[in-house]
């Protein structure tokens, strides 16, 4: 199933994509997109439901960030072998873990907005495991099965307040509209191989990113299991999974984004995000 929220900011209704790619409404089904709804039973009773008997969407209407009721966002530095290449830093022995502010979060097709006083605004494409099932201290077998979907972000990154701004991660990554999410989430039972999955970036049309998932130094479940020892997993929670080669700040020299571009992302089954990019002037 290809799960979505659509409407207008803070009015989202719930939604799916069918076989056909047409937008069906599922309000009269449940309530919204929410942590209970990852739970297996939900889901399974989600997957008796006939798509092309439920309401046919007119029109195309904004798509929201796909899940309501996230706890955290959880992101993986580090975790493709040619992104650490290209930055010049070695692969980690243990993942590198930070946390994203969920304030951050937007849609998959709204403006990326550009903040006061930034410098180096980068972009990373990345998988996200989204947890359907509370988790402590997993192992890898039972990290494994509580992925209930997966779906698409872009970790935003303003470099300048990341690095040369006291060094702290999580100030450079978590500026409004640093974390689209979506289009849509993708059940798991319809991603067979989470490990072998393109990932790619474009910049006013032209391709930054160019990767696949299977270059991950740190498997989907490794990483349930890693972070489960140090904080626990809740239904409803992202884990993002690090960013393949192609960012700005690897280039040389680097390229930032600017407002007037545009970023796209996109994975096969996971969908397409695009995005234009704007000052912060702009949105006041």
């Amino acid at each position: 199933m290809r799960l979505v929220r659509y409407g207008r900011p803070g009015m989202e209704k719930p939604g799916l994509i069918d076989p056909g790619g047409r937008l069906r409404d599922l309000a009269a089904c449940v309530d919204d997109i929410g942590p209970s709804l990852l739970a297996p039973a939900a889901l399974k009773r989600l997957r008796t439901l006939r798509p092309e008997t439920l309401p046919r969407v007119k029109g195309k209407p904004r798509l929201g960030c796909p899940l309501t009721g996230i706890g955290k966002i959880v992101c993986i530095g580090l975790n493709y072998r040619d992104h650490a290449a290209e930055v010049g830093l070695a692969l980690p022995q243990e993942p590198t873990v930070f946390l994203k502010a969920t304030s951050a979060l937007s849609g998959p097709q709204d403006a990326i907005v550009r903040p006061r006083d930034a410098q180096k605004l980068d972009y990373e494409a990345e998988l996200v495991a989204v947890i359907g099932t509370d988790v402590r201290s997993v192992d890898e077998q039972g990290a494994a099965v509580c992925v209930a979907a997966y779906t698409l972000m872009i970790d935003v990154s303003e470099r300048a307040f990341q690095i040369e701004r006291g060094g702290t991660t999580t100030k450079g990554k978590s500026c409004d509209s640093f974390a689209p999410i979506g289009p849509w989430l993708v059940t798991a039972d319809e991603v067979p191989d989470a490990h072998a999955l393109p990932l790619w970036t474009k910049v006013n049309g032209a391709l930054r990113q160019n990767g696949n998932t299977r270059d991950m130094v740190f498997s989907v479940p490794a990483l349930i299991a890693y972070v489960s020892r140090f904080m626990s997993l809740q239904a409803g929670d992202l884990l993002a999974t690090g960013t393949p080669a192609g960012v700005g700040h690897g280039a040389k020299p680097p390229r930032y984004l600017v407002p007037g571009d545009v970023v796209e992302i996109g994975s096969d089954p996971l969908g397409v995000q695009r995005h234009p990019v704007v000052d912060w002037a702009a949105q006041k």
